[in-house]
């Protein structure tokens, strides 16, 4: 079977970045050391090359991921492997947070690229999730991630018919925690506000759909392809959670046009190396800074506090700011991990050059 790559997403800039005597190929899927792509003659399945593996060593970042052009090279033997992962023009990426056993952040300041060359992330969320409503926390972390990777955000609110009531005031609600997110309800079990779905991914425009489990994304998937391409299953009834239906990522050309990557559930997404992502996601409380009296302002207790202002009156809810502080202090904690990690391999590097000339030195006649 052969493919047209340029419905894959790869263009003539593309090909100007290719190595001499390769030939392109996107990757489908990934899975220890190897990967599932589709080149032009067909899918393939590719060990990654030596230079890749390097390159990997001491960056996960640097793996190759759903998403990503690979160069293939032809290797004497019969069989082609991934010799260099072309150039992202996006990549949405997971800082490595967790809780230590005393319940503060630990991690080591590398991240995870969950998907690569994305235009759109769908944030998905369950609309009703047992007797909760949406999260709004996690729906801010994930565009903040979405803004950062180079990706356009668009929150959908899945199962739709499953909110017997208020689904306006939801709506509003999150088109207030995601200023400038265009935000749509979804029924993918009824075909309700697919078709605008699908309208935003015309041509070779590839998204990848994130969201907890249980969100409903396999069937979203499904509905995009107009076809059971996906297994799914139902939320439990005991206790109204999902269960991990999809356990890989996976990149899926659609009928008509268009790629979207199906995720797994995810519980917890740290932030990594954030600069704007988080400022655009709290842009209210940022507008909101600008007109506070002091520069400096922490807005704590300081007089003048614009921001502090607008809680005390109502305008903005508590929630907010408190999440907008919890997602401030992790990105700069991530921040320190990561400047703390480069200065630790750059003064490794350096150890091996001035031995390097040592060795060299005892070695002059």
């Amino acid at each position: 079977m052969s493919f047209d790559l340029s419905l894959l997403g790869w263009t003539d800039v593309r090909a100007a970045e290719l190595p001499v005597d390769t030939v392109p190929a996107r990757v489908a899927r990934v899975d220890r050391g190897a990967a599932e792509v589709i080149a032009a003659d067909g899918q393939h399945h590719v060990r990654y090359g030596a230079r890749v593996r390097r390159a990997s060593a001491g960056d996960p970042v640097a793996l190759p991921c759903v998403g990503d052009w690979a160069a293939l090279r032809w290797l004497p033997e019969g069989r082609f492997e991934v010799d260099a992962v072309l150039p992202r023009s996006s990549a949405f990426v997971r800082g490595g947070v967790s809780r230590d056993s005393r319940g503060g952040l630990s991690g080591d300041g590398q991240g995870q690229v969950l998907a690569a060359n994305v235009d759109i992330v769908f944030v998905a969320e369950p609309s009703m999730h047992s007797t909760d409503f949406a999260d709004l926390g996690r729906i801010e972390r994930l565009v903040a991630l979405a803004w950062e990777s180079g990706g356009t955000p668009v929150v959908l609110l899945t199962k739709s018919d499953l909110f017997e009531q208020g689904l306006d005031g939801l709506l509003a609600d999150v088109r207030a925690a995601a200023p400038g997110v265009e935000v749509h309800a979804v029924s993918s079990m009824l075909g309700e506000g697919v078709q605008p779905v699908r309208g935003l991914l015309g041509g070779s425009r590839t998204a990848v759909v994130l969201g907890p489990s249980g969100a409903g994304k396999s069937t979203l998937v499904n509905a995009l392809a107009g076809g059971e391409v996906m297994e799914t299953q139902q939320v439990r009834a005991a206790d109204g959670r999902g269960r991990h239906t999809t356990v890989h990522r996976e990149l899926i050309p659609l009928p008509g046009g268009g790629l979207v990557i199906d995720t797994p559930g995810i519980r917890r997404v740290g932030l990594y190396e954030m600069s704007e992502g988080v400022d655009l996601v709290f842009s209210d409380i940022e507008a909101l800074a600008g007109q506070c009296r002091f520069d400096d302002c922490g807005h704590d207790s300081e007089p003048g506090c614009a921001v502090l202002a607008a809680l005390e009156s109502g305008e903005l809810p508590e929630r907010r700011l408190h999440s907008w502080r919890k997602l401030q202090r992790e990105a700069a904690w991530m921040a320190g991990r990561t400047d703390a990690r480069l200065r630790k391999e750059q003064q490794n590097k350096w150890k091996i050059i001035h031995k390097e000339m040592r060795r060299s030195g005892r070695n002059r006649p």
